[in-house]
This record gives structure tokens, C-alpha cells and sequence, in this order.
């Protein structure tokens, strides 16, 4: 479904658009919504929306029958009065997407597939008209994303990238932003984000495929191999399973919690539809930690390595103190930097409340920008691709954020982009 002639060919950039119809304009005033992914991460969303009276759930799909049949069990749980009254005919289930994206009056899908599935399931939502959620990192490679931009803008849907740190986890990150972007620590200099290594290559043994798991559906583009449960697990699973740990599906823990931290770096550096100029590994090449990131600007951000106990999520020095933050909590040092208010005057992010799910149904129906658009949410897996990209190959690169390739560098222009397998190409 994703050739290399459709990802080349995708616009460089392109602007943020405004939604098609908006779902308000339906007799039922909701947002009739479909699943496509139903594991832990999709389960979570379910249940989130499934008590947004916005929104009715009307499809579902997954490759594993147990799961399917779980989310189905969780709607009719949900909607069980509407059932008994006859106002709620029950969520169909899909094991193919394509056909759940031709469900009768389905206004917007939510996309929790493992990282691989990303960019076709977006592309073809897009292609049907479909309002977008799909969770971070958006893509398994730069590509990919700028073929998800360019479908999404050309459909003119509204589209929310999974980046909640931009609107809930008490606001921490949005007060950390703010300070920044109103000099309370001065000229910013550098940028250190603690999160986890970069991808490696899958090399788990072949296991017998499960009843009811489609598994060659659950490869889809990735390259063909064995089953294994520690990729896809049995049945309904409570935990994240570690298929984010091998590139062919993913980035590693680098973009699994880098998606969300170094887009709220870029963020604060006002430059998350952009990025670096250069990526620089450690000398050591066995060392997974201290890949830098330099900017335009002069601002260097620096992979999972800090200055004594200081280390956070995110931590921003300027010339003036640093600023720690995380999920938990902010602090300053020195205190004084977060104990006055910012005043009136100050510039202020994207004003959301409610939470990410409630950005993206109140822009669904207004057909204004989410607060991360399929353009920031590119940009923000991109800087996990480089870095990923930075630790294989274990040299300085110089990156072009605009036209985004590598300066005269074939070898790590070919990282950027990868074949699906053939039954998945267009």
C-alpha cells in the first residue's frame, strides 16, 4: 500500500486544513466512531470513549478473536440500556480495517496498532474521509510520515496524534513551555530527555501462531517471520507487549516515551514542525545513551545523559537555571523561577482543557487544528528515526529539516524509507 514512489512523491511540507463534514451536523449530534486495534493501549482508549456521550462506538477490529471479542463484550457492557431500548444496534467487528473503514456512517476511526501499522491504517482512514486519533511514535520511518501528512492534508480530516503530555499529566509540560517560551530561564541552550535505548534488530524464535490470531495480518508491511507471543501476545494481555523494542516494527524505548519527550522539546523550542541540522552518536559505538541533536539555533539536545542527579523527562538549561519536568512533577533550579506567575502578557501554548481525547472530538466538530496535528506528531517521530538512525550507523549526520534527507550521505538516506512486503504495496 506505501511504495517508495508514494512516499517520495509526498509533498515536502503542507499546510494545517480544516476538517470536511463535520460530524456535528448528523441528526445524532455524535461522532460514530470505529477501532482499529484493540490491545492494551486501544482497550484503554475504549474505555475512555465509551463514556464520552460525543461519541458512539460503532466498529472494532483487531487480528486476535480474543481481543475482538473482549472490546465487543466492553461496548455492549457500556451501551447496555440503549441496547435493551433499541436505540444501540451493537458494534460491528472487523478483522480487516479496509472493511471497517466502509462501515455505514462511520465518522472517525482511532488507530492503537503496534508502530508498523501506523501509516497504512492512517493513509486509507484518510483516503475514506475518516477523522483520525492514532497513537504515537506516528510512523516506523520518515517516510512513512510525510506520506501520512500529505494523505491527511489532501482529505482535509481532522487528525490528533497520541501526544498527551501536550494536555493532561497536570499541566506540568504546558507550564514547563510557557516558562521557557517567556525567558524565565533565559537563552535556552540545551535539552537533555531521559528515555529508554535505541531499536535492535528481532531475532526471537518462531513459536506455534495461536487459534484465532491472524498473524500474517499482524506482520502486514514488516518483513515476513515467525510468530512469537512476546511480539503479538495471547488472547487479551495486560501489558505493553516488546514488540517496541525491535526496528523492524518500532523504535525502540528511544521512541516509544521519545515520541512523547521530544516532542515536548521541540515544543518549547518552537520547533515542532522542523528539526535538527545535525545528529551526532558517542564516539563509543557500543554506547546507547549521549546522541546529540543540534538545531539551527544553536541549542543542543542530548539523548538520556545528564549532569549528576539532575535527570527528568525533560530538563531545559538556560542561561539563567533549568528547569526540570516529568510526568510526576516541575521544579526549578533556582525555585524562584517557577514561584511568580506568569503574567498576563505572557505567551501561552494551544489552549486545551478536558484532555486529548475531548482536542480532538471538539476539533472533529469544528474543524479546527488539534493541538497535534499529523504534522507535529511527523516531526516528533522523526527525531526518534534519527537518532535511531545516528546509533546504527555511528557517524555525524547532517540532516535537511526541510528537505528532509541526509546532505549528500546515500547510506543514511536509505534509512529513511523501507519497502512493505509486496502484498502491501500500491
Amino acid at each position: 500500500m506505501l511504495s517508495r514512489r508514494t512516499f517520495l512523491g509526498a509533498a515536502a511540507a503542507a499546510p494545517i486544513v480544516l476538517s470536511r463534514a463535520s460530524a456535528a451536523d448528523k441528526p445524532s449530534d455524535r461522532i460514530a466512531l470505529g477501532f482499529i486495534g484493540i490491545g492494551i493501549q486501544g482497550r484503554g482508549h475504549l474505555g475512555g470513549f465509551l463514556g464520552d456521550p460525543a461519541v458512539e462506538v460503532v466498529a472494532l477490529c483487531d487480528v486476535v478473536k480474543e481481543r475482538l471479542d473482549n472490546a465487543g463484550q466492553m461496548v455492549e457492557k457500556r451501551y447496555a440500556d440503549r441496547v435493551k431500548s433499541g436505540a444501540f444496534k451493537g458494534a460491528k467487528s472487523y478483522t480487516d480495517f479496509r472493511k471497517l473503514l466502509d462501515h455505514p456512517g462511520l465518522d472517525a476511526v482511532l488507530i492503537a496498532t503496534p508502530d508498523h501499522w501506523h501509516a497504512i491504517t492512517c493513509i486509507h482512514a484518510a483516503k475514506a474521509g475518516k477523522h483520525i486519533f492514532c497513537e504515537k511514535p506516528l510512523t516506523q520511518n520518515v517516510a512513512e510520515g510525510r506520506a501520512v501528512v500529505a494523505a491527511v492534508n489532501k482529505s482535509k480530516v481532522v487528525f490528533q496524534t497520541g501526544s498527551q503530555q501536550r494536555t493532561e499529566f497536570g499541566g506540568h509540560f504546558r507550564k514547563a513551555v510557557e516558562y521557557v517560551w517567556n525567558g524565565r530561564i533565559g537563552k535556552l541552550k540545551t535539552i537533555r530527555i531521559g528515555v529508554g535505548g535505541p531499536a535492535v534488530p528481532c531475532d526471537l524464535p518462531t513459536q506455534e501462531v495461536p487459534v484465532g490470531t491472524d498473524w500474517d495480518s499482524w506482520l502486514g508491511p514488516a518483513p515476513e517471520r515467525g510468530y512469537n507471543e512476546i511480539l503479538c501476545p495471547k488472547g487479551v494481555h495486560k501489558h505493553f507487549p516488546a514488540w517496541r523494542n525491535y526496528q523492524e516494527y518500532a523504535g525502540g524505548g528511544l521512541a516509544d516515551m521519545g515520541a512523547h519527550h521530544f516532542d515536548i522539546a521541540q515544543w518549547a523550542m518552537k520547533m515542532d514542525r522542523s528539526g535538527p541540522v545535525e545528529v551526532i552518536p558517542p564516539e563509543d559505538p557500543k554506547k546507547t545513551s549521549g546522541l546529540k541533536y543540534v538545531y539551527a539555533n544553536g541549542v543542543v539536545m542530548i539523548h538520556n545523559e545528564f549532569e549528576g542527579s539532575e535527570k527528568a523527562d525533560c530538563v531545559f538549561e538556560g542561561t539563567e537555571g533549568k528547569i526540570l519536568v516529568g510526568r510526576s512533577g516541575i521544579k526549578s533550579l533556582p525555585e524562584s523561577i517557577l514561584k511568580e506567575p506568569l503574567g498576563d502578557t505572557a505567551e501561552r501554548v494551544y489552549p486545551a482543557t478536558g484532555g486529548h481525547h475531548k482536542n480532538w472530538t471538539d476539533c472533529v466538530k469544528s474543524g479546527k487544528p488539534t493541538i497535534c496535528t499529523a504534522e507535529t506528531g511527523h516531526r516528533s517521530a522523526t527525531i526518534c528515526h534519527l537518532g535511531n538512525i545516528g546509533y546504527r550507523l555511528h557517524r555525524k549526520l547532517k540532516w535537511d529539516p526541510e528537505k528532509e534527507q541526509f546532505a549528500s550521505d546515500a547510506k543514511a538516506n536509505k534509512e529513511l524509507i523501507r519497502e512493505p512486503r509486496a502484498k502491501w504495496a500500491i
